[in-house]
C-alpha cells in the first residue's frame, strides 16, 4: 500500500486492503487504526477524512505497518494492546484471551446478582479470569463488593496483574492459582461465582483466524466435548457459594441443554440458559 497524505486517502487504502483480506468491518478498523496512530476517536477521524485532513509521511507509514498487520488477520487489539470492556479499558496482548463484546452481557448476570446479594460486602469471584475482564467489571460496577479473579496461565495473569493494577480497584483481586482448588478460605461465603471457560471441543477448529491463531489454547479448548472446565467449575462454585448464591457460566450456543443437565446432576437449583442479543443461547445460571 502507498504512503498515504491524507486522512481521506489513508482510509480508503486500509479498507481496501483489509476488506481483501477478509476483515469482517473493515472499516470500523481503518477509523480505529488510523485513530491509533493520530491520538483521536472515531469520529476525529470521520471528520478529518470529510475535510482531507493531512498525515505526515511518518505517521503514514505507521498506519500503513498497522494495517499490514490487521491484515493478516492479528487482532485489532493485539495492534493496539488495547481492548474495551463495559467501562473499562484494559490491557491485552499474547497470551490472553481478548474478551468480547457478548461476555458483557454474560457479566450482567452477575453484576445483577452482586448488586442483588444480601450483606454489607459480598463476594464475587471469577473463575479463569484471563484479562481481569469480569472480575473488575463486578469490582468497578458494585464497589460495594469484594470480587476474586482466578488464574492458572502465567501467561495471561501478566495481564491480569497488570489490569488489576491499572483499574485501582481496591476491592479487585488478582490470585493466581487452579480453579479447582482455588480459595478454600472462602468455602461457603460467596455470593457470586462467574467464569467464561474454555468451552470448544477438541475437534473443532474456529473459523476465524483472529481465534484459531493467535488466542491461546488454553483459553479455547475444553477437552472432547468442551465442557470439562465447565464440570470442575460447578464443583468449585457449590464449594464456594453459600445457599442461595448465584453461579453463571458463559457458554457456546449449542451447548445450553448438556451444560444444564451437568448442573442438574450437581444438585444446582433454578437452572436457566440465557439467549445474547442474537438469541443465541450464551450464558446459563443456577443458584446453589
Amino acid at each position: 500500500m502507498s504512503l498515504p497524505e491524507t486522512i481521506t486517502t489513508a482510509f480508503r487504502g486500509a479498507v481496501e486492503l483489509l476488506a481483501s483480506a477478509g476483515v469482517p468491518s473493515p472499516d470500523v478498523d481503518a477509523e480505529l487504526l488510523i485513530g491509533f496512530v493520530l491520538g483521536m476517536s472515531r469520529g476525529e477521524v470521520q471528520a478529518k477524512a470529510v475535510t482531507g485532513g493531512a498525515v505526515s509521511h511518518v505517521d503514514a507509514a505507521k498506519i500503513s505497518a498497522l494495517v499490514e498487520r490487521r491484515a493478516g488477520r492479528e487482532p485489532l487489539q493485539h495492534i493496539t494492546g488495547r481492548a474495551p470492556f463495559r467501562l473499562l479499558e484494559l490491557a491485552v496482548g499474547p497470551g490472553v484471551f481478548v474478551p468480547r463484546p457478548e461476555t458483557e452481557q454474560v457479566a450482567q448476570f452477575a453484576i445483577d446478582a452482586l448488586r442483588a446479594a444480601a450483606g454489607p460486602e459480598p463476594i464475587g469471584i471469577d473463575l479463569g479470569t484471563g484479562s481481569g475482564a469480569i472480575a473488575l467489571a463486578l469490582a468497578t460496577e458494585v464497589p460495594h463488593a469484594r470480587v476474586y479473579g482466578v488464574e492458572n496461565s502465567p501467561e495471561a495473569f501478566i495481564w491480569t496483574r497488570q489490569n488489576f493494577l491499572e483499574s485501582g480497584a481496591d476491592n479487585a483481586h488478582a490470585v493466581f492459582g487452579d480453579l479447582a482448588s482455588a480459595l478454600p478460605e472462602l468455602d461457603g461465603t460467596v455470593a457470586v461465582v462467574i467464569s467464561n471457560p474454555p468451552y470448544i471441543p477438541l475437534g473443532a477448529v474456529p473459523r476465524d483466524p483472529e481465534v484459531r491463531l493467535f488466542d491461546p489454547e488454553h483459553a479455547l479448548y475444553g477437552g472432547e466435548d468442551g465442557l470439562d472446565v465447565v464440570r470442575q467449575v460447578s464443583r468449585t462454585a457449590r464449594r464456594l457459594l453459600h445457599a442461595g448464591g448465584t453461579l453463571v457460566l458463559e457458554h457456546g450456543e449449542l451447548q445450553a441443554a448438556a451444560i444444564a443437565a451437568i448442573l442438574a446432576a450437581d444438585n444446582w437449583r433454578s437452572i436457566a440458559s440465557h439467549p445474547d442479543f442474537l438469541g443465541r443461547d450464551r450464558a446459563t445460571t443456577a443458584l446453589r
